[in-house]
């Protein structure tokens, strides 16, 4: 007898037909009568959901349960010949995850590429994406919330040079003293028909490439046990990086990887992540300041123009660090826990070499102090240009 159905026939002896359980007395069924591997996202999965961590029993006849224990009972039963191909799918350890949606963060700002990844969510169609940009503007945030308000789950993976076929697709462990083939999170997205992320795919390997036919929105033949998995209508594949796949020649990103053209080939489409405008990225910072409980808009404002002016000449090759929008965050929770706007700074921007660090600190205080640096700048180039035609009429 299948799980559901044992577990559906001592429900409703205990509770009555069609009765509404909550979380805990579906565990409790299901602790007393000894069933593993079987849950309460499988009943949910089954449509039995009645909202609020709760279910709704579903109609079974109650009766069957006895009439196969006196057949157990006075017909011995002879010992079951397992079919060699058939031991495979008895290998496999089901998964008993129950809810894989992204929680809601506290002020995020819906910007750039969103709508647009919403609109692929939302058509249900395998569509794989790949979003690249600079560390720290809300590449994977962005795929996270999205998901978290259209309550489709997603399952992030962190891909590393370590990362291989074992990790992704599944492998062999030990469960409860025996040995157990475990799904991967490939595996599990595809038969929930939910959304994997890749995150960080540049630092991956050649190992990458048992991916393949999952990026082809095809099934995947399992080699250890011999199992063929097809995945379920709406599932996807995101993936998110620093670079194109092509490696990081400044060592700005240094353990990325050139990744394999036939596998960036089978993304439908290359989304390009920039930092926000400085309007969006202000609602952010201010965003920020009220969920950690310390508001300061002119703080707010000078942090802008800060980050605005470094990236400004990081573009334009001056120097070889950024401040993201991560930082500023950072920079807005420090303030929060020290009430020093300069302690702040400070503490945060002390990840670069000291050069950089007080070359970025000398930058803060003369926004602070009212200066623009980018005027000051046109201002002395301006002077230098006058002196240049001066000296030339002087050669005259």
């Amino acid at each position: 007898m299948k799980a559901k159905e044992k577990f559906l026939i001592e429900a409703t002896k205990q509770y009555g037909e069609s009765a509404i359980l909550t979380k805990s007395q579906v565990q409790d069924t299901l602790k007393s009568l000894g069933i593993m591997g079987f849950g309460f996202g499988h009943l949910v999965q089954a449509g039995m959901s009645a909202g609020n961590d709760k279910i709704k029993l579903q109609s079974v006849d109650v009766s069957k349960e006895d009439i196969v224990k006196e057949v157990q009972v006075n017909i011995p039963a002879p010992a079951a010949v397992v079919p060699q191909e058939n031991m495979s799918v008895n290998l496999v350890m089901s998964s008993d995850i129950e809810n894989l949606i992204p929680s809601k963060f506290e002020g995020f700002v819906p910007w750039g590429h969103t709508s647009t990844i919403k609109q692929i969510v939302k058509s249900g169609l395998f569509y794989p994406i790949f979003v690249t940009g600079l560390s720290g503007n809300g590449k994977t945030l962005m795929i996270e919330q999205i998901h978290a308000e259209m309550k489709k789950e997603l399952i992030r993976v962190n891909i590393t040079i370590e990362t291989d076929e074992d990790d992704l697709l599944g492998g062999f462990r030990l469960v409860n003293g025996e040995t157990k083939f475990v799904p991967g999170p490939v595996i599990e997205a595809m038969e929930r028909g939910c959304t994997l992320l890749l995150d960080e795919c540049d630092l991956g390997s050649n190992k990458l490439m048992c991916l393949q036919p999952v990026l082809e929105g095809k099934g995947v033949y399992l080699k250890k046990v011999n199992k063929w998995v097809t995945p379920k209508n709406g599932f996807n594949v995101m993936a998110t990086a620093n670079t194109k796949g092509k490696g990081s020649d400044d060592g700005m990103f240094i353990g990325t990887n050139v990744l394999n053209e036939a596998f960036l080939e089978r993304f439908a489409v290359t989304l390009e992540q920039p930092y926000p405008s400085i309007a969006i990225e202000k609602k952010i910072v201010v965003n920020s300041m009220k969920k950690y409980g310390a508001v300061d808009e002119k703080f707010a404002d000078n942090l802008i123009t800060w980050a605005d002016v470094i990236r400004k000449t990081f573009y334009d090759g001056g120097i070889d660090e950024v401040i993201s929008t991560r930082r500023l965050d950072h920079i807005a929770k420090a303030f929060a826990i020290f009430k020093d706007k300069s302690k702040s700074i400070d503490l945060c921007v002390a990840r670069f070499d000291e050069d950089t660090k007080v070359s970025f600190l000398d930058l803060y205080g003369k926004i602070d102090a009212g200066i623009n640096p980018l005027e000051e700048v046109s201002k002395e180039a301006e002077v230098d240009e006058n002196m240049k035609v001066i000296d030339d009429e002087n050669d005259f």
